[in-house]
């Protein structure tokens, strides 16, 4: 009897594991390509950096700045914003940076809060 649950319970975990493995390789949701930078050849990081570590990098800037009165190093938030804003058609073709950022952040779901504070506008046309 024993063995009889052990197996059917095998079976079970075997199914949910086909299950959820051909449904993650099934995703609808496509893969972000965010635009690239319109300004400088490279980042301030390679890429693969930055798109893991962006947040941490930008929590240190701030607390640099905040408390320290540092401006203006690598990792600023206006450096972001310099490089990466693009056209946007909503805001009569101003450059900015929400388009860049929404795209990875959406697939993430992930809440963007920094421009609730910041603008996501760039100062300079190209």
């Amino acid at each position: 009897m024993l063995h009889r649950f052990a197996f059917i319970g095998l079976m079970v975990a075997v199914l949910f594991g086909t299950l959820s493995s051909s449904y993650a390789q099934e995703s609808s949701v496509p893969v972000p390509h965010p635009a690239k930078a319109l300004k400088g050849e490279q980042c301030v990081e390679p890429a693969a950096d930055m798109r893991r570590f962006h947040m941490q990098y930008l929590e240190h800037q701030r607390d640099d700045t905040m408390r320290l009165g540092i401006r203006g190093n690598k990792y600023s938030l206006r450096g972001c914003v310099e490089c990466h804003a693009t056209p946007d058609e909503k805001a009569d073709g101003a450059l900015t940076v929400r388009g860049f950022c929404k795209e990875c952040h959406s697939y993430a779901a992930v809440t963007i809060d920094c421009f609730s504070c910041h603008t996501g506008k760039a100062e300079k046309q190209p």
